[in-house]
C-alpha cells in the first residue's frame, strides 16, 4: 500500500495548499489511504465541519486532532456524526468521538488508524502509551488489518521517539506532529515500522509556528498580554511523509517526507506505476 500523512494543517493557508496539492499528490503517488491532522485549520484553532468535508473532497480519508480539538464548539457534535474525524484515544472516558477506528482502503483492505496525545509538557490526559496497547492487542498487522497509522500529537521529542520504538514492528507507520516543524528523522527502525518525530505543519513557514510573526515575537520581548494570534497567510507548504509497505506484512519498506509549495525546499517522492 501507499500512504500519506499530512502534518498539522494551520489556517486558510494551509487549507488551500491541502485543496491545490492533496488531489495532485493522491493521483502522481497512486496513493491509497491519507490521513491529515485537521487540527489547527480553522483559524489556527480547531475545526469545523465545513473544514473537515473540503479535506474530505481533497482526497482525506481520515482527519486527526490534539490539543486544539475542541477549540471549535460545533466540534463537540460533528465528532459524533462523523467517523473520519478523530481526536487523541486518551482523552477521558466519556469523551464524544473516537481516537481509533478501522477504514477501508481500495482492494478490500483494512486500515487502522490511531490518534493519541503525548503527556509532556502536553494537558494531563490518560496515559498514550496504554491506551494505544489496549487497541494494538486486538489487531495485529498482515493478519486483521493491512496497515495501523499513528498520529501521536505531543511537545517532547523523546515521548515521540519513545512511541516509535514502543509500536515498532506492529505498525506501518508512527509520525508525531503538534510542534510544526518538520524533523529530518524519517527512517525505518529495525522492526519495520516507519517513523518520524514531527511531520512538520501544512503553513504558511515565514511565521511563528504557522502563526502570523508580529504578536509572538512581541510576547517574547514583552513577556505581556497582546492581540490574539492569528495564522500567517503567504503560500503553506504541504508538509508529510509517504510510506509504501509490504503487502504481505503490511509493515514500511520505503518511507520518504513530502514537502510542496511555500518557502520549504521541495520534496516530492518519485514512484512507478
Amino acid at each position: 500500500m501507499r500512504l500519506m500523512f499530512c502534518g498539522d494543517v494551520v489556517g486558510r493557508s494551509g487549507r488551500d495548499a491541502i485543496a491545490a496539492h492533496l488531489p495532485v499528490l493522491k493521483k502522481d503517488l497512486s496513493l491509497d489511504f491519507v490521513v491529515v491532522n485537521g487540527e489547527n485549520a480553522a483559524s489556527g484553532f480547531g475545526m469545523t465541519e465545513k473544514i473537515c468535508n473540503q479535506f474530505f473532497e481533497a482526497g482525506a480519508d481520515v482527519v486527526t486532532g490534539g490539543n486544539h480539538s475542541w477549540d471549535q464548539r460545533e466540534c463537540i457534535s460533528y465528532i459524533e456524526r462523523e467517523p473520519r474525524l478523530l481526536r487523541p484515544m486518551n482523552f477521558p472516558e466519556g469523551t464524544p468521538g473516537k481516537g481509533a477506528a478501522v477504514f477501508d482502503a481500495p482492494g478490500n483492505r483494512k486500515v487502522l488508524v490511531m490518534n493519541a496525545m503525548a503527556r509532556l509538557f502536553m494537558d494531563p490526559l490518560d496515559d498514550p502509551f496504554a491506551a494505544v496497547r489496549k487497541i494494538m492487542d486486538r489487531v495485529k498487522i498482515g493478519h486483521n488489518v493491512d496497515a495501523v497509522i499513528l498520529d501521536f500529537h505531543g511537545e517532547a521529542t523523546s515521548e515521540k521517539v519513545a512511541m516509535g520504538h514502543y509500536l515498532d514492528g506492529k505498525a506501518s507507520l508512527v509520525v508525531g506532529t503538534h510542534t510544526h516543524i518538520p524533523t529530518a528523522d524519517h527512517q525505518i527502525l529495525v522492526g519495520g515500522t516507519a517513523f518520524q518525530t514531527d511531520a512538520g505543519m501544512t503553513g504558511d513557514y515565514d511565521s511563528v509556528i504557522g502563526m502570523n510573526k508580529e504578536v509572538p515575537v512581541q510576547r517574547f520581548l514583552k513577556k505581556m498580554p497582546t492581540e490574539r494570534m492569528r495564522p500567517a497567510d503567504g503560500e503553506a507548504t504541504l508538509c508529510g511523509i509517504f510510506v509504501e509497505t509490504d503487502d504481505e506484512t503490511g509493515l514500511a519498506r520505503r518511507v520518504e517526507p513530502v514537502r510542496v509549495g511555500g518557502r520549504l525546499s521541495q520534496m516530492v517522492p518519485a514512484v512507478q506505476g
